[in-house]
């Protein structure tokens, strides 16, 4: 009604869709040349990740904590977001995967039962520590805080439209699978 021009975009659901947005942003801002560079650039890293990680066949399980406020319920990420999709281009199995919707709570029985290696701490932002999570009650239990494997990391770049979801792919690739990035 006020006259101005909207351009709307659909979320990617992964790297060919986020490189299309791109092209899109660049064709609409005049940038054609600068965004086909970034895509290129960007395209590139992905495929360094998914030839690194070709080979290996150990998919360790990750779950990706969203917000613990309460810790026998923390909300995670399911199957069909482009959190999952990074955990499993990078050579993981979102261990959340099976929740329906693309976010929901899993109660801390579910979470002990399907017994991570990895946990990404998205909420460490807002002072969840691998310390904090290790004192939860039962969770010493779970194997990725029995061993240590608990990262913080920055929502960020994993569930922000841009081209900072290249960087989320990276990170977690290295993560999951440090022998081959070595």
């Amino acid at each position: 009604d006020l006259g101005l021009n909207v351009y709307w975009q659909e979320n990617p659901a992964n790297y060919e869709d986020l490189f299309e947005n791109l092209r899109d942003f660049a064709a609409l801002t005049g940038h054609v040349e600068e965004g086909e560079a970034l895509v290129s650039e960007l395209d590139a890293r992905v495929k360094v990740v998914e030839e690194k990680i070709s080979g290996v066949y150990d998919a360790s399980s990750v779950f990706y904590e969203l917000d613990a406020t309460d810790p026998s319920a923390p909300w995670t990420t399911g199957s069909g977001t482009f959190i999952d999709y990074i955990i499993t281009s990078a050579g993981g199995v979102n261990a959340a995967a099976a929740l329906e919707g693309d976010y929901a709570q899993i109660s801390a029985e579910e979470l002990i039962a399907a017994n991570p290696e990895i946990i990404l701490l998205a909420d460490a932002l807002y002072g969840v520590t691998a310390e904090s999570v290790a004192e939860r009650a039962g969770w010493d239990a779970i194997f990725a805080v029995a061993n240590g494997n608990m990262y913080p990391i920055d929502p960020g770049i994993m569930s922000v439209p841009g081209p900072r979801l290249v960087e989320g792919l990276e990170i977690v690739a290295q993560i999951v699978h440090p022998e081959v990035f070595e």
